[in-house]
């Protein structure tokens, strides 16, 4: 039976509120025309029904796979998942890289977690989703997981032997939550604002609430119109954007009022203008607005010429995904922040250096960025620390703080030339797309792991959370994982496994030595360092406050990166951990913030805490830090592949290179994410090459084809916003600059 694009979505979205189980005729012998065989047999001919048919089908398969209700059928027999090219446990950014990168060169790939969100540490949680999450921390702290060996033992034939996993999560410790907003209900009249509130969510809708509820961004690089926000249908964009309508037209009472009513009636209105009261956030205010958070476990940028860039440029992930412009460097200095003069234009610009000043900073940045031209200008310092040879060049305190803290961005114990290679990179990647070198994905860093999922979901790879496995089984002779077992008894035949570190146990390490990172998310009333635009994401580099003590990186989102409400800020401070989180980071907060002592107490009149930003909600926790471990670091089967989690570098270059050296440890001769096509390239099985066009003037040779084409009008008269760009547009986009283009000013 074939299937036509209506039908299909129903018959989807009907296995997923009723348990159907779904068949779909799939070739399962041509892992790279797999999706373009479905559609084919959905009679999807043109390119446009292709893009639309494949974000919304998939969309739908892939939460009919989560539920376990979704099967594949080839040539009339049913087909189980009982063996697999890779099995991938645990989709942190770097397993979700490699599942992309297999199923994207034909590899077979099935991906587990016994989460029931994404990306694991890399996840991002609507506030909601972040107490659930908290929750459930505490749950697992509080409840000893007994192991069922009984039930998989029996599944080890003679000749075999277990590696059983740990069913426990240790990656996170010392969370601490603390609330500073006043806890009282909200009066009505208050709750009254320009922006519609939403109802909480949990933290199963994780991976859809990232999507956010505006599309409202300023100085926004996008990759492709096919977004990892396009789960938002238009009448939610409508309930958004409406009462922002209202409030810009508050003072006409009839849009088809003449001129002469208008001047009439702003001549009777009174003199003087109502003023605004300042709202006070609550807690209850919070968790209501609390879908528009996208709140992050890990904290990292996006350089604009580091791997992670480039890897979204050449796959033709960025598609997936919005970027926003790093809008400031700023730094902690004698008391107070100030904003860092990184490009030739901020220098020149800079009110904070002399005349002198500027000279002498332009010289050396000059210098840096072809410093092995020149080496006899620093070999008598390669071991010795940036800092001595930042003396030796005469630069003030003033120049030296700002290259050592906020643009090299190294320690005071820093080799020379490593320092002079960090402000090279840093330098290199200033002006790509502005005058920062930083991107930051707008619904925040947990949207990167998910977009490799979906490409990998694109290409046949398969994904179940709430679902993990018990153990590997190790053929004895080979000493070679031959097979899984998951936690339903269910024995899945493999290539190679891919797991991340905190699952393995600890009698399967051969060094137990782990560094910790401290972490702390804020939600603040203001900016650090308000501006003429408070819609700007600022990157703060603070010193250490001791001699003892670590430098703390600090991010500040704004409401228009879609990581907080409207009239809230996020910040995320991340450091080396020396203790716990809070030891290491409350000191800091204490002198950028105000931390009041009761819940809603506000700073005495004329208190210097007065002009500080006051921190309404806190949240500590400290994450394990094993970038320093390598394979030799476990005694583990040559096919099992070890991912360290995040570190606690600004970037995730260490994580994008890890997942392509596990790539080629695993497919030595293939291509690592080769570009994936464009929907108007897709070339159906047995069919020559497409005319190009959108095919609604094509003729047909079936009635079947006819009422599709009309569909299709239909569809896209009544939905253009699922498709914003003309074919050849995105392919200028793809080629010429795919996370596309130089922002707007913050103006």
């Amino acid at each position: 039976m074939k299937y036509n694009f209506v039908s299909c979505v129903v018959v989807l979205m009907l296995s997923c509120c009723f348990s159907l189980e779904v068949s779909a005729a799939v070739k399962l012998n041509k892992p790279s025309v797999r999706f373009n065989a479905f559609l084919r047999h959905c009679n999807c001919k043109s390119s446009r029904t292709a893009l639309l048919f494949q974000r919304c089908v998939l969309e739908m398969a892939r939460i009919s796979q989560i539920e376990g209700n979704f099967q594949f059928r080839e040539r009339s027999q049913w087909w189980s998942v009982t063996m697999l090219s890779v099995c991938v446990h645990f989709p942190g950014l770097t397993e979700s890289v490699i599942a992309a990168a297999c199923s994207r060169v034909g590899q077979s790939v099935l991906h587990l977690d016994r989460r029931n969100y994404y990306a694991g540490n890399w996840a991002s949680f609507t506030f909601n989703g972040l107490l659930s999450w908290i929750e459930q921390y505490k749950n697992q702290q509080e409840v000893q997981i007994t192991e069922l060996e009984q039930v998989w033992r029996s599944l080890i034939d003679e000749g075999e032997d277990a590696v059983p996993l740990s069913a426990l999560d240790s990656s996170i410790s010392n969370l601490e939550v603390f609330c500073y907003a006043s806890e009282e209900e909200e009066k009505e009249e208050d709750t009254k604002t320009p922006l519609t509130s939403f109802q909480p969510v949990n933290a199963e809708t994780v991976s859809e609430e990232t999507n956010g509820d505006s599309t409202e961004a300023h100085d926004t690089v996008t990759g492709d119109d096919t977004t990892a926000s396009d789960a938002k249908t238009p009448n939610e964009e409508h309930e958004v954007s409406e009462p922002k309508e209202e409030q810009h037209t508050s003072d006409i009472s009839e849009p088809s009022q003449s001129q002469e009513e208008k001047e009439s009636q702003l001549s009777s209105s009174p003199a003087d203008p109502p003023v605004e009261v300042e709202k006070k956030i609550t807690y209850q205010k919070l968790v209501k607005e609390g879908r528009r958070f996208n709140i992050d476990l890990v904290s990292k940028l996006m350089y604009s010429r580091g791997a992670l860039v480039d890897l979204l440029i050449k796959s033709n992930v960025s598609r997936y995904a919005e970027f926003k412009n790093i809008g400031r460097i700023l730094t902690y200095r004698n008391g107070k922040v100030e904003q860092v003069p990184c490009s030739r234009a901020d220098v020149f610009a800079s009110k904070q250096l002399t005349v002198v000043e500027k000279r002498m900073l332009m010289k050396f940045l000059t210098f840096c960025l072809d410093f092995e031209q020149h080496p006899e200008e620093y070999q008598d310092y390669t071991e010795k620390p940036f800092r001595e040879f930042l003396k030796n060049k005469k630069l003030t305190e003033n120049l030296q703080h700002f290259i050592l803290h906020s643009i090299a961005m190294v320690t005071q114990h820093t080799l020379t030339e490593e320092g002079l290679k960090a402000t090279q990179h840093f330098l290199r990647c200033l002006g790509r797309y502005g005058n920062t070198p930083f991107l930051f994905p707008l619904y925040g860093l947990g949207e990167i792991p998910q977009c490799f999922c979906r490409m990998c979901a694109v290409f046949g790879g398969i994904y179940c959370l709430r679902h993990s496995v018990e153990c590997l089984v190790v053929d004895k002779a080979s000493n070679k994982v031959k097979a899984v077992i998951d936690t339903r008894g269910q024995r899945i035949s493999c290539s190679h496994f891919v797991v991340e570190d905190s699952y393995i146990r600890d009698e399967q390490r051969q060094s137990t030595a782990y560094r910790q990172i401290s972490r702390a998310v804020l939600i603040t009333d203001r900016s650090v360092l308000p501006s003429e635009s408070d819609q700007q994401i600022s990157m703060v580099t603070i010193p250490p406050l001791e001699s003892s003590a670590p430098a703390v990186r600090m991010v500040e989102l704004c409401s228009s990166s879609m990581t907080c409400m409207p009239g809230t800020y996020l910040v995320h401070l991340t450091c080396s951990s020396s203790g716990k989180a809070q030891e290491d980071l409350a000191p800091v907060i204490s002198q950028l913030f105000h931390v009041s002592t009761i819940p809603g107490e506000e700073p005495s009149e004329g208190a210097e805490e007065r002009s500080k930003p006051a921190v309404l909600w806190v949240m500590y926790f400290n994450m394990r830090d094993t970038s320093a471990l390598d394979s030799s670091s476990y005694s583990l089967p040559s096919n099992v592949h070890v991912c360290t989690g995040p570190d606690d570098s600004l970037c995730s270059d260490y994580s994008i290179k890890l997942a392509e050296s596990v790539f080629h440890h695993i497919l030595p001769d293939e291509e690592f994410c080769p570009p994936a096509p464009n929907p108007e390239d897709i070339i159906y099985d047995g069919d020559g090459p497409q005319d190009e066009g959108p095919g609604f003037d094509e003729s047909t040779n079936t009635e079947a084809d006819k009422s599709l084409a009309e569909e299709e009008g239909a569809t896209h008269e009544k939905s253009p916003s699922t498709e914003n760009s003309e074919p050849a547009e995105m392919d200028s986009v793809t080629q010429q600059a795919p996370l596309d283009m130089t922002p707007a000013s913050e103006e």
